[in-house]
């Protein structure tokens, strides 16, 4: 199910499916920032990476010695949540553990997905809790798809995102089959800014590790209107755009990453991971301003 909340200067909707948002409308310049689902493409929105982000090799991954299998991306985004609270500018889903889940990811966990309007932006934030009677691990990390161009009427190759610091980053390199190297490569030096392009994702994903920014804005040369993600506190970012010069563009702030190609060991172990103890929550945000 779809619900819609609005404010002076937005109008969103969200759905229970995935417990994601999928539509960021700027009630005053009349344009649609967030893409709009077409599986020409690419089918989602802005998916919930979780309890994993990207892949486990061949799809299946150890728990003390035991192997489970999860699809790319994880349980959530293919999942049913229950919206459980609403208000005027804000709406929260939750998705809650089951035997079908415990046959996939072992543990017993609660995933809650919170939307809340300010102003001209949105604050998304996810909360993990513990349900289980030991401590629980999992990666977990947002993958919006913003329209690149904004402005119906511009072009790719007017398109930037700007740092909002001075990045010399490298950028961690995939294998062919989607998983990290233990190698990388220049891709940010003295600069704030990224230039788009159709071959920019030839190699797929842009990993980062190492920003030293906490928001990043997709800008044009020829256009006024920006999208700016603010995620502070994410210590992995992906950026990513299907190779056929789809019109968006992805801005992934995680908590977690894909294996290693040649990771062999317990989940538990894995880079990165996140674990919380009993009866305790975990939670991030980021914040989308569509102006």
């Amino acid at each position: 199910m779809e619900y819609i909340l609005e404010n002076s200067k937005l109008r969103i909707k969200a759905r229970t499916y995935g417990g994601e948002i999928t539509s960021i409308l700027n009630k005053e310049n009349k344009e649609e920032y967030l893409w709009n689902g077409n599986p020409e493409y690419w089918k989602y929105h802005a998916p919930i990476l979780f309890p994993i982000v990207g892949k486990v090799a061949d799809s299946k991954y150890r728990v003390n010695g035991k192997v489970y299998e999860l699809p790319q991306h994880g349980l959530a985004r293919v999942s049913e949540f229950s919206m459980i609270d609403k208000k005027e500018d804000e709406i929260t889903f939750e998705l809650k553990y089951s035997e079908e889940s415990l046959k996939v990811y072992p543990y017993k966990f609660s995933l809650k997905s919170n939307y809340r309007l300010e102003d001209d932006g949105v604050r998304i934030t996810y909360i993990v809790e513990n349900l289980d009677d030991k401590k629980i691990y999992f990666s977990i990390g947002a993958h919006p798809a913003f329209m690149c161009p904004i402005d119906k009427n511009d072009l790719l190759e007017n398109c930037y995102i700007e740092f909002n610091k001075i990045e010399n980053s490298k950028q961690i390199t995939l294998t062919e089959e989607g998983y990290l190297s233990h190698s990388s490569s220049d891709c940010l030096k003295d600069t704030n800014k990224l230039i788009l392009s159709k071959e920019l994702f030839k190699n797929d994903a842009l990993v980062f590790n190492d920003l030293k920014s906490n928001k990043m804005t997709i800008k044009s040369e020829k256009s006024d209107k920006s999208l700016e993600v603010d995620f502070t506190g994410f210590p992995y970012m992906g950026i990513w755009a299907p190779k056929d010069g789809a019109p968006f563009v992805c801005i992934e702030p995680w908590f977690g990453h894909a294996d290693y190609y040649d990771f062999n060991g317990d989940f538990t172990e894995k880079e990165g991971i996140n674990s919380i103890d009993v009866c305790e929550k975990f939670s991030c945000t980021y914040k989308v301003t569509a102006r």
